[in-house]
C-alpha cells in the first residue's frame, strides 16, 4: 500500500510503498478514506512536538474510513462500518491498524471527509471548555486563532454552551468565518491594543489560547477575577511566560490542555465527550468547517496551508474513494 513517510528529523515527507498492516487481537484494520491535518503534524515532522516518533514514521493523527478486517478474537464495528478515529501517528496511509476501542461509528448524515477532521479539534475544545475551564452560561470566552482548526470549534462550542464569545483572528476574511461560527465580537489580531479592547468589552472569564505569545499576556491582564486561562498550543512559536503575581491578585487559574494526554489517562471521559459531540452533529447543533480537501499526493501542500495560515477550519487529505 502507499503511505507518506518521514525518514529522519526534518526530512520532507515522501510517498512510499509499505507493507499493509495485519491486525492482531484487539486491533481493526481501517481502509482510510480521508485524514484531517493538524498543526501538530507539522511540529512532529520538525521534531518540535511533545511526542517524538522513532524514524521512519507515517504522520497523521486523525482519520475516517471503513472497517476492513478485525483481528482474531476482536469485538468492534463490523466490516463495512464507516468510522472515525485518532491515532498518535500513522493515519496518512491507505490502511491502518488501530485499537478497536479508538473507533467511533460515523453518523449517517456525516461525510467521510468532514468526519476525518472532526475528532481532534472538536474533542479538544469540548473537553477543554467543559471539563477543564468549566465554562458557564453567561460568561465571556475569548478565543485566539479563532479561524483555525481548534479555534473555530472553540467559538462554536462556546456559543453552544451559552457563553458570550470574543474571537481574535487575522484579517477580515478570517474574522468573517469566526463570526459565522457564532462569535459575538471579533478583533483583528494584527490591530494594536488587544488588552484595551478586551477590557472595553468588560474583560473575560475564560481564555482559550492556541497561539501563545503577546496575545496570551494581553488576555491574562484582561481577565476578570477567578478567570481561567487554557494553554492549548503555541502556533506563534512563543510560549508565554506567566507572572505569578497576576495569578495571585486576581485568583486566576492557568491550565494546559493536550487532547493526546486526555486520551491516555482519561479514555472514558474522551469517549463520553466524543459521543456527545457526534450527537450534536447528528442533531445539526454544530457544523464543521472544512476549507480545503486535497488529494493524497498533495499532503505537503496541505501542510503549507497550515504553515502559511491560508486555511480556515480544517484541511483534509482525501486518501482514496470508498
Amino acid at each position: 500500500m502507499q503511505a507518506w513517510q518521514v525518514s529522519e528529523l526534518g526530512a520532507a515527507p515522501e510517498l512510499v510503498s509499505v507493507e499493509a498492516p495485519i491486525p492482531v487481537k484487539g486491533e481493526i484494520v481501517v481502509r482510510v478514506a480521508a485524514v484531517g491535518l493538524n498543526f501538530a503534524d507539522m511540529l512532529s515532522i520538525q521534531g518540535k512536538y511533545q511526542v517524538r516518533h522513532p524514524f521512519p514514521y507515517v504522520p497523521g493523527m486523525e482519520l475516517a474510513g471503513v472497517v476492513e478486517t478485525l483481528g482474531p478474537g476482536t469485538d468492534g464495528p463490523a466490516p463495512g462500518t464507516r468510522v472515525l478515529s485518532t491515532c498518535p501517528a500513522g493515519a496518512l496511509a491507505q490502511r491502518v491498524a488501530l485499537p478497536a476501542a479508538r473507533l467511533c461509528p460515523i453518523p449517517e448524515e456525516m461525510g467521510l471527509e468532514e468526519a476525518a477532521g472532526f475528532p481532534i479539534a472538536y474533542g479538544t475544545s469540548h473537553l477543554a471548555l467543559t471539563h477543564t475551564a468549566r465554562l458557564r452560561p453567561g460568561e465571556t470566552l475569548f478565543v485566539t486563532g479563532a479561524a483555525g482548526g481548534v479555534g473555530l470549534t472553540a467559538v462554536e462550542i462556546g456559543k453552544r454552551l451559552g457563553a458570550r464569545v470574543i474571537a481574535s483572528a487575522r484579517g477580515t476574511d478570517r474574522l468573517t468565518v469566526a463570526r459565522a461560527a457564532g462569535a459575538d465580537v471579533v478583533i483583528d489580531s494584527e490591530a494594536p491594543g488587544l488588552k484595551a479592547a478586551l477590557r472595553a468589552e468588560g474583560g473575560v472569564d475564560v481564555v482559550y489560547d492556541a497561539v501563545g505569545g503577546p496575545a496570551f499576556d494581553a488576555a491574562l491582564r484582561a481577565c476578570r477575577p477567578e478567570g481561567r486561562l487554557l494553554a492549548i498550543g503555541f502556533a506563534s512559536g512563543e510560549g508565554p511566560q506567566i507572572p505569578a503575581n497576576l495569578l495571585l491578585v486576581k485568583n486566576l487559574t492557568v491550565s494546559g490542555f493536550w487532547y493526546g494526554g486526555m486520551e491516555a489517562h482519561a479514555p472514558s471521559l474522551v469517549a463520553a465527550s466524543m459521543a456527545e459531540l457526534l450527537r450534536w452533529r447528528a442533531e445539526g447543533l454544530i457544523r464543521p468547517h472544512v476549507s480545503h480537501v486535497l488529494p493524497f499526493d498533495a499532503f505537503p501542500e496541505g501542510l503549507a496551508l497550515l504553515r502559511d495560515r491560508k486555511a480556515t477550519g480544517k484541511v483534509v487529505i482525501r486518501v482514496q474513494q470508498q
